[in-house]
C-alpha cells in the first residue's frame, strides 16, 4: 500500500479531538486487514499483516515455523531456507515472508476506511456510556426533543435520554424543548447504541431535587431517612438532623415554604409532607399519619403492624383519598397500618371485654359443675337411699321420713 498520509492525518485528528486511541484503531485495521486478505486471495497461511504507523504503509507477511523436514509447505520452512533469510535463525523459530498481494493496496485503503468508521461510532458509544455511568443515579436537566407515540425524549447535550410512558409522571404533558429535569435509573450500551433510561417517577427524583435546594442536606446536617411516593398525587420524606440548632423539616420546607415550592413545581404541583424521623416507631408512625392527629398508636415489631386511633372527626382525614395517606404512611414506616377511630375502638373494646366476662361465666360454670358432681354427687349414697327407703311401705299417715344421714 503506497504512503498514505491522509489517512495518517485523519487517525491524529480523531485521537486529538474525540479520545480515541490511535494505536487501537491501527490494530484493528491490522485484523479487518487479515481477515480482508484470506477472503479476497483465498490463502491459507498464518497471515500477518502490519501497518506501518508513520506513512501507512501496509505490508502482508506469511508466518512460518522453522522445522527439519517441511511436512506443510504453507506453514513450515526448513532451516536452511530460513538462514538464507537471516542466519540467526534456528528451530521452532517464526519466519515473516512477505506476501503482499497485487491490488491489495486498494483493498487496504478500502478496509482502514471501514474499520475508522467503525471504530468511530464504537469509540462515541463508549464514550458516551462511560459519560453517562458516572451520572447513573443522578438528575440531569435536558430539553424535550422527540416524542415517539408515548415514549419522550430528552437530550442532554448531544445525548438521547429515554423517558418511557411507565416512568412518566400521571397526567404531565411535555411539549418540544421544553426544559425538564429526569433521574437516570441506567445507562447501558444496546445493540443500537448507547441506551439511557430515565424516570419522573422514581423517588430519588425528590431526593435529589431537596439536595439541590437545601444546603443542609449537601452539608450533611439534615439526612433523609426515608421517602415514600406516589407520582404525580403526593409523597411523604421524613427527615432528622444531627445538629439540635437545625430543624430537619424547617430547613426542607424553607421560608414561606419556598424550598419545598421550588421542589412541588418541578413535580407538576405535586403535594410533599417534610416529617420528622424518630427511632420511635410509635413516634415515627403517628408523624407519619400526618396532618391528621394521633391518639394511640399499638406496635407489633414482630410481624410489623400498628394499630392506631385517631379522634371520629380525624379518621378521614388519616385513611386519606382511596386510602392514600394511610398507604403512604404505610411504605414510608415499613409498618401495615390499620385505623381505627375513637367511638369505634371504644365498642370493639367493650365487646370484647364482655366476650371476655361471658367466656369466664362459661368457664366458671363449668369448673362449678365439675366441683359440685365430684364433691357433692354421691354414687354409693344414692344405692343406699334406694335400696332402704325407696322401696319401704308407705304407712297411714303418708311419706316416712328417712333418718338424718
Amino acid at each position: 500500500m503506497p504512503a498514505n498520509n491522509e489517512l495518517i492525518d485523519t487517525l491524529n485528528q480523531i485521537e486529538k479531538e474525540k479520545g480515541i486511541d490511535k494505536e487501537t484503531i491501527f490494530e484493528a485495521i491490522e485484523t479487518s486487514l487479515i481477515t480482508a486478505c484470506k477472503k479476497n486471495f483465498g490463502t491459507s497461511d498464518n497471515v500477518k499483516v502490519v501497518m506501518d504507523r508513520e506513512n501507512g504503509d501496509v505490508k502482508v507477511f506469511a508466518q512460518k515455523t522453522i522445522v527439519e523436514e517441511v511436512s506443510n509447505e504453507f506453514l513450515e520452512i526448513a532451516l536452511d531456507a530460513a538462514k538464507e533469510i537471516d542466519k540467526q535463525y534456528k528451530l521452532g523459530d517464526i519466519v515473516d515472508i512477505t506476501i503482499t498481494p497485487r491490488n491489495f493496496g486498494r483493498i487496504s485503503a478500502q478496509t482502514a476506511k471501514q474499520v475508522v468508521v467503525q471504530k468511530f461510532r464504537e469509540a462515541e458509544r463508549s464514550k458516551v456510556v462511560n459519560e453517562f455511568k458516572g451520572k447513573e443515579n443522578d438528575v440531569l436537566t435536558g430539553i424535550v426533543s422527540r416524542i415517539d407515540r408515548r415514549n419522550v425524549f430528552i437530550t442532554v447535550g448531544k445525548t438521547d435520554l429515554l423517558l418511557a410512558a411507565s416512568e412518566q409522571i400521571p397526567g404531565e404533558q411535555y411539549d418540544f424543548n421544553q426544559r425538564v429535569k429526569v433521574y437516570v435509573t441506567e445507562v447501558k450500551d444496546g445493540n443500537r447504541g448507547p441506551l439511557i433510561n430515565a424516570s419522573r417517577t422514581h423517588p430519588n427524583l425528590v431526593r435529589k431535587l431537596f439536595e439541590q435546594e437545601v444546603p443542609e442536606i449537601v452539608d450533611g446536617i439534615v439526612e433523609i431517612k426515608a421517602i415514600a411516593r406516589e407520582a404525580g398525587a403526593r409523597t411523604k420524606i421524613a427527615v432528622i438532623s444531627s445538629n439540635p440548632n437545625v430543624d430537619p423539616v424547617g430547613a426542607c420546607v424553607g421560608s414561606n415554604g419556598m424550598r419545598v415550592n421550588l421542589v412541588v413545581d418541578e413535580l407538576s404541583g405535586e403535594k410533599i409532607d417534610v416529617i420528622h424521623y424518630h427511632e420511635d416507631p410509635k413516634e415515627f408512625i403517628a408523624q407519619a399519619l400526618s396532618p391528621a392527629t394521633v391518639l394511640f398508636v399499638n406496635v407489633n415489631p414482630d410481624d410489623k403492624t400498628a394499630g392506631i386511633i385517631v379522634p371520629d372527626n380525624q379518621l378521614s382525614l388519616a385513611i386519606g383519598k382511596e386510602g392514600q395517606n394511610a398507604r403512604l404512611a404505610a411504605k414510608l414506616t415499613g409498618y401495615r397500618i390499620d385505623i381505627k377511630s375513637y367511638s369505634s375502638a371504644m365498642t370493639d373494646m367493650y365487646a370484647e371485654e364482655e366476650a371476655k366476662d361471658a367466656s369466664a361465666d362459661e368457664v366458671y360454670a363449668e369448673e362449678y359443675d365439675d366441683i359440685y358432681d365430684e364433691e357433692y354427687y354421691d354414687e354409693e349414697y344414692d344405692d343406699d337411699y334406694d335400696d332402704e327407703y325407696y322401696d319401704e311401705e308407705y304407712d297411714d299417715e303418708g311419706y316416712q321420713e328417712p333418718p338424718e344421714v
